[in-house]
């Protein structure tokens, strides 16, 4: 390692040194026991944040969901213990469900640094580790776009049905069809707000002079697998594009999850959108209602080795131009997963609307 050039840890804005320590592997080690120790970051952030001097000495406040309250915690407490006695300070954590500040305070403000730094390690890989509870999209449902979806699905299992792994089970819920831009990982209802808010900063910033206040008119044309191999097809999308030729959808996609992955609301995946509505996924196959809004993105607990591929060879060959209509795309919306609204399509928690 150049000791020059440390690596850095980019959480919540800030920057951390980290030093490349080998630590022993605990191949039964619980969640809640995860700590980090001595060194796995230095006392001071590259970017200060703010600790407070008081009569008795210094503190910091850290807003946390509650739901990673137990984190900090650790199994029986031992990682609040663990980071107190090292840091020589004292964690005051909120109960659990009830949504507050994280408040470190200790007699010396490098002790006080330290355990933020510490949480704020902690927190980042966590978080990380959790399920996707929001994304924000653009809906497809439109009737045109949903009747022309189900007559692709009826001739798909008219003609290829004995294909292998082919089956009605692996099609998308019409009322569900949609671009996924981004997901993220919202855990209470301060952070859900806070993505709310930005989307609008965005709607002022540039998605008005983009759109020039007007729906964009895009074509559902095609369709498109994403592995290697149709023979062993995973997902298959139909592809989108504007109607007028220009990247003005793709320039918006971009330019939002660029926006949001800087908040640090959304990690960063891929340097460009990829713009596609999902049609069919082996996901859907072993249970709809839990992964059907999952589309290719996989944030989460589930694993590959689950999936049985189907043979998209002739689906391919047969429907690789298949017209599924035109829809005027008319906000981004922050969906919620695993909900429906009045329409079917997912609930949503705030929109960007382009006029």
């Amino acid at each position: 390692m150049d000791m020059l050039r440390p690596p850095l840890v980019r959480i919540g804005g800030r920057v951390y040194r980290k030093n490349l320590i080998q630590e022993p592997a605990f191949p039964h080690e619980d969640e809640e026991d995860f700590y980090a120790g001595a060194g796995d970051c230095t006392d001071e952030p590259c970017d200060a944040f703010v600790v407070e001097e008081t009569e008795r000495g210094f503190h910091c406040r850290v807003e946390v969901p509650s739901p990673l309250y137990k984190y900090i915690i650790g199994k029986k407490g031992e990682t609040k213990k663990r980071l107190e006695t090292e840091t020589r300070t004292s964690i005051s954590i909120p109960k659990p469900g009830v949504e507050g500040e994280i408040v470190i305070t200790g007699q010396q403000r490098s002790g006080v640094v330290s355990a933020r730094t510490r949480i704020d390690v902690l927190l980042d890989s966590f978080r990380r580790k959790q399920p996707f509870t929001h994304f924000l999209s653009f809906a497809l449902n439109q009737p045109a776009i949903q009747e022309n979806f189900l007559h692709f699905k009826e001739q798909v299992l008219e003609k290829c049905s004995k294909d292998h792994g082919v089956s009605s089970s692996l099609f998308q819920n019409p009322a569900k069809l949609h671009l996924t831009l981004g997901t993220l990982v919202l855990l209470n209802e301060q952070e859900i707000q806070k993505a709310c808010d930005l989307l609008q900063r965005c709607k002022e910033d540039f998605v008005d002079q983009i759109t020039g206040g007007q729906p964009l008119a895009v074509e559902v044309a095609g369709v498109e697998y994403m592995n290697d191999d149709p023979a062993m097809t995973d997902v298959l999308y139909a592809k989108v594009h504007m109607k007028d030729g220009s990247d003005r959808l793709q320039m918006v996609a971009d330019q939002l999850v660029e926006r949001f992955v800087a908040s640090g609301l959304m990690l960063k995946e891929w340097d460009r959108v990829k713009l596609h509505a999902t049609v069919m996924n082996t996901l859907f196959r072993k249970d709809p209602s839990t992964y059907r809004e999952r589309n290719n993105t996989m944030t989460g607990k589930s694993s590959f080795k689950e999936r049985e591929s189907f043979n998209g060879q002739n689906i391919l060959k047969l429907f690789g131009n298949f017209y599924f209509g035109e829809v005027q795309l008319d906000s981004v919306r922050l969906s919620q997963r695993f909900s429906s609204d009045a329409s079917g399509y997912y609930a949503t928690s705030g929109q960007l609307c382009f006029s």
